[in-house]
């Protein structure tokens, strides 16, 4: 009753076309990968705390207020990342609308509704790592379930490109497909300790610089060592999805997308290097953020381009035969 209600109520907008719900799904992603790094803005300037309360900035008011606890550059990082959800939220709730319209087949619809569900689950998390004093561990899972929302997004993407009419169209052979899978999981390894790495380090998420958050107290050379280790796996991997690809015939739309994670890994890794001899510092701590966001992106297209739906032309029907 009610969805049937809605699906009223979203038909008197206009009907969006398939480069409409595109460029908004693109918004999507931009914007789940765009709050990770002002996530990483904050935290390395140490403003986790400029608004001090959650959903309020400050205890009745939703706007930052002066006082001289809080440094107001530190009130400024924190209520622009908190205002970056709105926007979040509104390409979020377009592509559900977009879709809905657009009536298209129930997978699309599916990814698309995990959009606002997902938002909904990083404005808790956020909320519990504001109201908890930015504990390791609840920045350490804010990060993440960003990650898993760049992932989704981007298969959303992958997903309105294709005819929903088409019919199913294997890339790759079922063992590639899994190994494809597989660099997913590796990936997923290296952001957890990724985030451990930063629990460890100077960039953990303070209260502020004179009162910094207690640490996880792990050394942190050995969770780096760890980290970068499995970087290597999940290079390792790529390199031999790569060979496995090429051996049996690749697709143009997977060959990009296979170079595309293959220089995005790289640089990372190279990235991952300086910050260590340089001491971290905090810029290449937020552009470490951006590459694994889009990492995250790539690797997702490349998953998703390993089984798509394709539009089959009907051969010409075979003309009637003449009576002689």
């Amino acid at each position: 009753m009610l969805y049937r209600a809605f699906l009223r109520l979203v038909d008197t907008l206009p009907l969006p076309s398939l480069r409409v719900q595109r460029w908004v799904a693109l918004a999507v992603i931009a914007s789940q990968a765009g709050i990770s790094v002002t996530g990483a803005i904050v935290r390395v300037t140490a403003s986790g705390l400029g608004c001090p309360t959650w959903p309020q900035c400050f205890p009745g008011s939703f706007t930052p207020v002066t006082v001289s606890e809080v440094p107001a550059l530190h009130q400024a990082v924190e209520f622009s990342n908190r205002l970056l959800t709105f926007v979040v939220t509104l390409f979020a709730a377009l592509i559900v609308l977009a879709v809905t319209r657009a009536r298209r087949r129930r997978e699309v619809l599916a990814y698309a509704w995990l959009m606002p569900a997902g938002t909904v689950v990083q404005a808790v998390v956020g909320g519990v790592t504001v109201l908890t004093g930015l504990l390791w561990w609840t920045v350490a899972t804010h990060l993440l379930a960003s990650m898993v929302m760049v992932w989704l997004a981007v298969v959303l993407y992958a997903k309105i490109r294709e005819p929903d009419d088409g019919l199913e169209a294997v890339q790759a052979p079922t063992p590639l497909r899994w190994l494809t899978g597989l660099t997913g999981v590796a990936l997923s390894a290296v952001l957890v300790t990724g985030t451990l790495v930063t629990a460890a380090g100077p960039h953990a998420g303070d209260t502020s610089v004179e009162d910094p958050v207690e640490r996880l107290r792990i050394e942190i050379v050995t969770l780096v060592h760890l980290h970068s280790q499995l970087l290597v796996g999940y290079l390792a991997l790529l390199i031999g999805l790569a060979f496995g690809l090429f051996a049996v015939g690749i697709t143009p739309a997977v060959r990009t997308r296979l170079f595309v994670v293959l220089g995005l890994v790289c640089t990372q890794a190279f990235m991952g290097a300086v910050q260590y001899v340089t001491d971290v510092p905090a810029v290449l701590v937020i552009i470490h953020v951006a590459g694994a966001a889009a990492c995250t992106a790539a690797t997702a297209a490349l998953w998703a381009a390993m089984r798509t739906r394709e539009r089959v032309a009907h051969p010409a029907a075979d003309p009637a035969p003449q009576r002689v």
